[in-house]
Formats: structure tokens, sequence, C-alpha cells
């Protein structure tokens, strides 16, 4: 009897991606759009909550790779804000630990988190997950760039963004990088 076998490169093949935007209006009103394949829930997972140095490196590789496409399409680099990479980071942590989907739940209160401190008038997220590549972050950014709704994200008006990764113990990388418009 014959049984498939499961390999790495069967793993490797792994990079789901979704996006969002919502843009503040003059009356108030939201809009809000969204990108993302129906995915299945995902089982709690051993998370370390803690960033670490490689974790913060794949962050600043999503942030480099993403300003070096904008510059090169003549659009302005983004500047990092604190207050994103952490909304970005805790959202990237809980879908690593199986508290949330992958997907944009939450993105409301993340982005009311923000305006605390950031007063906006649009705001975007890109997610990603995948595990099983020697370069995540490049996978990541690419999957990005291939798709209409990432794409608009990344070269939209914005000025800042925050970048966060989380890893867990199965080995699937989540990225969530989330863009302000002030």
């Amino acid at each position: 009897m014959l049984r498939p076998l499961l390999t790495r490169a069967t793993i490797a093949a792994l990079t789901i991606v979704g996006s969002l935007s919502l843009s503040a209006h003059a009356d108030n009103r939201a809009s809000l759009t969204s990108s993302i394949p129906a995915q299945p829930s995902r089982a709690s997972v051993n998370l370390a909550a803690r960033t670490d140095s490689t974790t913060q490196a794949l962050e600043q590789a999503v942030h480099r790779q993403i300003n070096q496409y904008r510059v090169s399409k003549g659009l302005s680099a983004l500047t990092i804000a604190d207050s994103l990479t952490q909304q970005a980071r805790l959202h990237s942590q809980d879908m690593a630990a199986g508290k949330v989907p992958f997907s944009h739940q939450g993105f409301d209160r993340r982005v009311k988190e923000i305006a605390k401190s950031i007063p906006y008038r649009g705001a975007a997220e890109n997610i990603a997950y995948n595990m099983g590549y020697r370069d995540p972050t490049t996978q990541a950014v690419e999957g990005w760039l291939k798709s209409p709704g990432h794409l608009k994200n990344i070269r939209g008006a914005y000025g800042l963004t925050g970048v966060g990764v989380s890893r867990n113990a199965k080995g699937e990388i989540y990225f969530t990088q989330i863009f302000i418009r002030k």
C-alpha cells in the first residue's frame, strides 16, 4: 500500500495573505474593504509572547522591503510609529497563539487604540502567514505585492506604519502591517 508523504517542499508551499483598509469620510462614516480568503480556525498553540531579536529583525525587514518598493515607485517611505508596531505585534501574537483566527478580527479596536495617540484619516492592514521558507519576510512581502488589495494598501497615501511578527511552536510565522494616513 502506498501512502502519500508530506515533505518539507509541501509544507514550504504555504503562504496565505489578507488585506483590509478603512477610510474616514467627511460625514464620519467608515468605508471598510476586505480581501481575505476563508481560513480554518486555529487551535491554540504554545507561544512565547516576548519579542526576541529574530522577530524584531523580521519586522525591520518587512519595513525595509516595503519602503524599498515604495521608493522605487516614486512614493515616500513610511515612518515606523511605536503604537502601530505594538498593535500589529499583538495581533500577530494573537493569531499565532490561536486566540483569533487568521483574519482582520479586531481591526476597528486596533485603530481606535492607535487613535488615542495618533489622529488619522485612513487606516489599512495587511496580514500574512507562512512556514518553511528560508526567507519568510520576502515570501510575505512578495505575496502582498502580487495581490491587488495588498498592493493598494502598500501604495496608498499613508505616512506611518507598524509591523508585527510572531512565530508559534509549529513554526508558522504571522505578519501584520498597519498603515495610517494622518
